[in-house]
């Protein structure tokens, strides 16, 4: 007898998988104030401030979308929006002490590794196998 998701597309497999772990992830990070798109963002500040057109992009988000991610983040304290100083007409985006500590906490739980390599019998063939995955979908196929 085969399980009902053994018939299943391996698109479908592996959506369903992503949502699936992405609500456990989210359910984690909200001891922390967090969403994913928001760690997401934090992570894209690592290395400082960015303009938030660059953040969405870096984060592979809409601009709009964005704008949601770093409204909620600056209501929970984590980021801040400041005047560029070299060009005052652009706005930046800049992890708080608070967003950075976060972020650090987070990376270092390991959860989010931890919620997908339970039950893979080969954790690091399956991540190689991502990697290559989303390497090659970088731009979205031609439309037939």
């Amino acid at each position: 007898m085969t399980t009902p998701h053994e018939d299943w597309s391996l698109g479908r497999l592996l959506s369903t998988a992503a949502r699936m772990v992405e609500h456990d992830w989210n359910a984690w990070l909200a001891g922390h104030d967090l969403t994913h798109a928001g760690f997401l963002a934090l992570h894209g500040l690592a290395s400082g401030p960015l303009p938030q057109r660059e953040l969405a992009a870096a984060s592979h988000v809409e601009e709009q979308t964005m704008a949601r991610i770093v409204d909620r983040l600056e209501r929970t304290g984590h980021v801040t929006r400041r005047r560029d100083p070299r060009d005052r007409r652009r706005v930046l985006v800049e992890r708080t002490d608070l967003g950075a500590s976060a972020h650090a906490a987070v990376q270092a739980s390991g959860v989010a590794d931890r919620l997908v390599e339970g039950p893979l019998a080969d954790a690091a063939a399956f991540r190689a196998e991502l990697v290559r995955l989303v390497a090659a979908r970088r731009t979205p196929p031609a439309s037939p």
